[in-house]
């Protein structure tokens, strides 16, 4: 499959925020982002209550929405902090709510749930690599007990307490050595640990090109052997910060480390050099999809303030900026992709006239 676009579903605007589901959705199809990664806070806003039953009921209702506006369903995401946990009891219960995730990832008809990295305090999740490998192993095989398979997404985070690069996620992958137990690569999360520091006055780390030049020269070496490990991949910015994240920052959470704020605040689409973006994210493409030759879902993934605006008019704005770096990226890499005719996509016309009520 060539490269498509996407995005998920919470970088359109968060649902708290009153922007419901099926807007989200229009203006994603309306500006030919033609893969949705359904967010499962937005899943849970369109149920009553938080039964399976009417979790599955949600999931019928997005999908139909996405087969109406000829929208792929990548993947169900985040399934977070679960590897590791200390508390086994908790484990025990992990494990039936992923079993109701995989219920309503085939209700969407996808066949990919995105784990995160933890980034629990040590205090409640062990860095114990077998315990980790055996936690996520135990993932692989109830999904491997469904026809067809569910597979499952690891991805590093860059402020994760363990995994926090792709090279950890990637051994932790080769580990578990499962068939439906891949990677996701963020540009983002590969970038703001090796390249990035929002504490720095200088917006990133010593030796920074350095760390990254070798570290997508091994990104090369170790994964086009087994490209069809890497399940989707994630294109994704940030913004240089005009003053260091430390106390006293607007968005320096005491709670919480200081990549993660800067994550939750200041992600951008690719190359959005008009919103202060800084990250080499044109390198990483060129390894993950030119040279490493990755075909499949490039999903831009957002985070930023911007999301939790309340006015109707930042849903069509994001997906339009999505849209606007999706076509960079495909002249920035000379990407050989389908026309929108070719690749299914809703005419605007019939994309517009879509109205659904809230479930």
């Amino acid at each position: 499959m060539p490269c498509r676009p996407a995005i998920s579903s919470m970088s359109l605007g968060r649902c708290y925020a009153g922007h419901p589901l099926s807007h989200k959705l229009q203006m994603a199809a309306k500006h030919g982002l033609q893969g949705i990664e359904v967010f499962y806070e937005d899943l849970a806003d369109l149920a009553p209550t938080s039964s399976p039953s009417e979790l599955l009921a949600a999931a019928s209702y997005i999908r139909s929405l996405c087969t109406s506006l000829n929208l792929s369903i990548i993947c169900l995401q985040p399934f977070m902090h679960y590897e590791g946990l200390i508390n086994r009891h908790r484990h025990a219960e992990r494990i039936q709510e992923i079993k109701i995730w995989i219920q309503l990832a085939k209700r969407l008809q996808t066949d990919i749930i995105a784990v995160p990295s933890t980034f629990l305090s040590k205090e409640e999740a062990s860095g114990d690599i077998e315990l980790i490998v055996s936690d996520l192993r135990e993932l692989a095989d109830l999904g491997l007990q469904e026809s067809p398979p569910v597979r499952f997404a690891y991805e590093s985070l860059c402020w994760g307490t363990y995994v926090d690069t792709w090279e950890a996620c990637w051994d932790v992958v080769q580990r578990v050595d499962r068939p439906n137990f891949g990677l996701c690569l963020d540009s983002f999360n590969i970038l703001g640990r090796i390249y990035a520091d929002p504490a720095s006055p200088l917006g990133k780390n010593a030796d920074a090109e350095m760390e990254v030049k070798e570290s997508v020269r091994r990104l090369v070496r170790e994964l086009k052997p087994c490209k069809e490990k890497i399940f989707f991949v994630q294109i994704v910015d940030a913004e240089r910060l005009e003053a260091p994240l430390r106390p006293g920052h607007e968005f320096y959470n005491p709670e919480q480390p200081c990549r993660m704020s800067w994550s939750r605040n200041c992600r951008l689409f690719y190359m959005e050099s008009e919103h202060g973006a800084y990250l080499p994210v044109k390198e990483v493409c060129q390894a993950i999809i030119n040279d490493v030759g990755y075909e499949g879902w490039v999903s831009m993934e957002l985070f930023n303030r911007v999301m939790e605006r309340t006015d109707e008019g930042v849903v069509e704005e994001l997906a339009a900026r999505a849209a606007q770096s999706w076509h960079r990226l495909v002249a920035d890499l000379g990407l050989k992709i389908e026309s929108h005719e070719q690749q299914g996509f809703p005419s605007k016309s019939t994309t517009e006239s879509v109205q659904y009520a809230r479930l």
